[in-house]
């Protein structure tokens, strides 16, 4: 008896070595359909092969892997015309014109969606005769996401689907995989941009060494790793933090993690937020988006996986 499985992509005991390295290291992921899933990691943890043997590139050395309910080593014939793979760095030929590269694509589906209007949706029309190797990272890459969605895909694979977008575009093209989510397509994402994957994901999956180190929705990975020791809050990017270091009590530290994301450091009561909000108005700005205790994802990531630089 046939039947449809509820999950776009099941992992079981996923093992993967290329000769002394194990890349995967029984991995275990399981991605409900209509769900947009991101996939996190330092380089070198495995998410690439993990992903390359879901789209059918590489075969496991143990394990079990479906996705969309068939086996993408033995069953690549089938599974291929369901899926969409966006790979990073756009994958076409250099010479070849961007909405010829999207139609050639177009012509191996069996009902592709109009070429013309997804160059438009993805801001591509004034590029429309310009040859790959002439476009922008940014364009390269809303055109390869073009080609992973013109065949209509139940199932799309995007590896870092924003780089070397600006944030108009970045911000274009998330709204487009909403709407895929929307209308039932699962996404799964590799990403390094924390915002994207906190912003895009109905889940994150973080994976380091081949194995899972965590897994959850993004609020509740957050609140898991929350600390009340840390007040976080957004203001004008550059302000001088020493004034607010010398209003506190001994021992806070202050700092700006990011432009505008300020953090104090220390055991947070009404006190300290009283300091806070005072030292804002005496700076003329509006203290945004005050929180106590919670971590962005950035932040939790960085935690769970180190901070030092990998290869």
């Amino acid at each position: 008896m046939s039947f449809v499985s509820a999950a776009a992509v099941e992992i079981t005991g996923l093992v993967k070595r290329f000769g002394p390295v194990t890349a995967v290291d029984h991995l275990d992921l399981k991605m409900p359909r209509g769900k947009v899933l991101a996939l996190l990691g330092p380089n070198g943890a495995g998410k690439t092969t993990t992903v390359e043997i879901c789209e059918g590139f590489q075969r496991p050395d143990e394990g079990t892997v479906r996705v969309l309910g068939l086996d993408p080593a033995r069953d690549g014939a089938a599974l291929r015309p369901r899926i969409g793979v966006m790979p990073q760095g756009g994958g076409a030929y250099p010479g070849v014109r961007t909405e010829e590269m999207l139609r050639l694509v177009a012509a191996c589906a069996a009902d592709p969606l109009d070429s013309g209007w997804l160059l438009d949706v993805l801001g591509l029309n004034g590029v429309r005769r310009t040859p790959f190797k002439r476009l922008s990272g940014g364009q390269q890459q809303r055109l390869s996401l073009a080609c992973a969605l013109v065949g209509r895909p139940e199932l799309v694979f995007l590896d870092e689907p924003t780089a070397g977008m600006d944030p108009q575009a970045r911000r274009l093209v998330w709204d487009l995989l909403a709407a895929l989510r929307a209308d039932g397509v699962s996404v799964l994402l590799t990403t390094h941009l924390m915002e994207e994957a906190e912003t895009l994901a109905d889940d994150v999956v973080i994976v380091d060494g081949g194995k899972v180190i965590a897994s959850g929705s993004p609020s509740a990975l957050t609140a898991e790793h929350a600390d009340d020791a840390h007040l976080r809050f957004r203001a004008r990017p550059g302000l001088d933090t020493q004034l607010l270091r010398e209003a506190l009590p001994e021992g806070y530290r202050v700092q700006e993690s990011a432009p505008g994301a300020y953090r104090v450091c220390g055991a947070v009561d009404p006190q300290v937020v009283s300091t806070v909000t005072a030292w804002c108005a005496q700076q003329g700005v509006l203290a945004q988006e005050l929180h106590v205790g919670k971590r962005d994802l950035e932040e939790v990531f960085l935690e769970l996986t180190g901070r030092e630089l990998r290869a």
